[in-house]
């Protein structure tokens, strides 16, 4: 992912019209949003709350956002600026005490008080909470290189950038309520305002009825905490909007053009819709994602703390893999655990292979393209992270030393040095297999260990350099003959019964203690002949068995 913008492909651009994959179906919607309104520069943009530190769903929300914000380029050849902003809600009022700060006895002083008015609690020379976190946020999306403009509802609001719009929510605030008192439950209509004062008292963010609202001098009249009625304009940072009525306001305010959100907002949405279109402007087109699902089939909470975090998800593999995972089915509700790792990187890395030889109209619908803003790089990866897996499965590796001998005796010239991406890869699988893969190894039956005597039988002939190939059909030959592995419903090369999955099935549970891997030639090529005709006997000899 880069720093800046990618210069665009022609090819691509060429391509671009046919294009199928998701962020091309939004984009298109973009474009005639911009063609409609007649615009010259669109704005897409993300929102982030400050109250805590930003998360996998950031990065997810700001990825899938540049992914259509390329495709959009591309249909319209960049002949239409762009710009995507990311807006920090850091004028909110701190509702709670995060869980994770140094004191939180520190902070009580401070509960209902704007983020950025909130002091640092981890005291790193940051002037506020919210600036803290901001700059994490910030430092965040430099790592994986987005290209964005920050901005902070603090600065905006104090600026005066928003005082027009404020105003004019002042002189349609009738409208705005008769929007909002519907959603809302009988107590909490007779006290509702769009507009939050600031209070000149404490500094809390009040969540009080206006007593006056003067559209003509652009101020409200609020009872504040002594009791006493206090009127403020609007102007300048002494108000902020209400979170939902402030979504639509900043749409109109920023003329916005794209918004995704989740499945969670979807029936605010079109409270933000009214809102933006009372205070004159056109509310963007929205794309609605669903949310994800932890290892028990919840939804992952901020609070809760289930799921996995993107610190996680990074300590086990790249961000491209993860990026994968964003990038597939984002209408449909995905676990997102730490089992789905294996299947995204090696998912990755096949995507990104394939980009390499691909016409433009096939790689525009290639995940790897849109993870890469149209510029996906290339990679030659000899070993996959499933066969890395199941070569720390059977191996033990102590060290990535270890790991790497097997590696070079497997692909000759092949080193940490001229391979620095599989040298990660290596890393990864290490710390995956030791945190992870759990062993549960099974003793052969007879029917089995017949097997598995003719299969090192079969090995013993082969070249101690045969490869994968020449290996899994050694495996195949053995199973064939064997009824119990044959499958009748599929016809093998010399006119006989096919095999059956079972037979592999049964390798990886007796040999490597796993219900299933990666094709079996490759991982016995990987692992070497002679070594897996050792595990063969160890399996026969009980010992792997008693390992489990």
């Amino acid at each position: 992912m880069s720093r800046t913008l990618p210069p665009l492909d022609p090819s691509a651009v060429a391509a671009a019209p046919n294009a199928r994959a998701w962020p091309f179906e939004e984009a298109r919607k973009v474009v005639k949003r911009a063609e409609k309104l007649g615009k010259d520069e669109v704005i897409f943009e993300t929102g982030y709350g400050p109250s805590g530190l930003p998360h996998i769903g950031t990065f997810g929300e700001v990825l899938r956002t540049t992914m259509v914000r390329t495709a959009f380029r591309l249909l319209t050849n960049d002949q239409i600026r762009t710009r995507l902003i990311c807006f920090s809600d850091d004028m909110d009022g701190m509702r709670k005490i995060p869980d994770n700060v140094p004191s939180r006895e520190a902070l009580e002083p401070y509960l209902q008080m704007p983020l950025t008015a909130v002091p640092d609690p981890w005291d790193k020379g940051y002037p506020s909470f919210g600036e803290h976190n901001n700059a994490m946020l910030r430092r965040f999306l430099d790592t994986f290189g987005f290209d964005y403009e920050f901005a902070s509802a603090t600065d905006y609001y104090k600026s005066g950038r928003f005082d027009d719009m404020l105003v004019r929510a002042l002189e349609r605030y009738d409208d705005i309520m008769a929007v909002m008192l519907p959603t809302l439950g009988a107590e909490r209509q007779a006290t509702y305002s769009p507009i939050l004062p600031i209070s000149p008292i404490s500094g809390r963010v009040l969540y009080v009825p206006m007593k006056e609202v003067n559209a003509k001098d652009g101020t409200v009249t609020f009872t504040d905490e002594d009791g006493r009625d206090v009127t403020l304009p609007v102007a300048g940072g002494n108000v902020k909007l209400q979170w939902k009525p402030d979504f639509g306001m900043r749409w109109a305010a920023l003329g916005v053009d794209f918004e995704m959100f989740g499945k969670d907002h979807q029936t605010n949405q079109i409270v933000y819709d009214k809102i933006c279109s009372i205070l004159g402007g056109t509310p963007p087109e929205h794309y609605v994602y669903e949310l994800f699902l932890d290892d028990q089939g919840q939804k992952i909470s901020k609070s809760k703390g289930n799921g996995i975090s993107i610190d996680e998800w990074l300590t086990y593999a790249s961000s491209e893999s993860l990026a994968l995972f964003m990038f597939q089915k984002p209408r449909t509700a995905k676990r997102l655990y730490f089992d789905v790792i294996p299947k995204a990187v090696d998912e990755y890395f096949s995507f990104a292979a394939s980009a390499q030889g691909q016409d433009a109209a096939a790689l525009l619908e290639n995940p790897a393209f849109h993870i890469h803003s149209g510029l996906p790089p290339a990679y030659d990866m000899p070993v996959s992270f499933a066969l890395l897996l199941n070569l720390a499965t059977a191996s033990n590796p102590e060290t990535p030393e270890v790991m790497w001998g097997y590696i070079s005796a497997y692909a000759p010239g092949v080193t940490p040095q001229t391979h620095p991406h599989l040298d990660a890869l290596v890393g990864y699988a290490m710390r995956y297999f030791a945190d992870f893969v759990e062993k549960n190894y099974r003793a052969p039956d007879e029917v089995e260990r017949k097997a598995l005597e003719d299969l090192s039988e079969a090995f013993a002939a082969l070249s101690p350099d045969a490869d994968g190939e020449a290996i899994q059909n050694a495996a195949l030959d053995v199973a064939r003959e064997i009824e119990r592995y044959q499958d009748h419903s599929r016809t093998g090369p010399r006119g006989g019964p096919g095999v059956s999955g079972a037979f592999f099935q049964m390798l990886y549970q007796v040999l490597i203690g796993q219900q299933r891997g990666p094709r079996f030639g490759s991982f016995a090529a990987l692992y070497g002949v002679e070594n897996t005709r050792k595990l063969i006997a160890r399996a026969l000899g009980g010992e792997l068995a008693g390992d489990g």
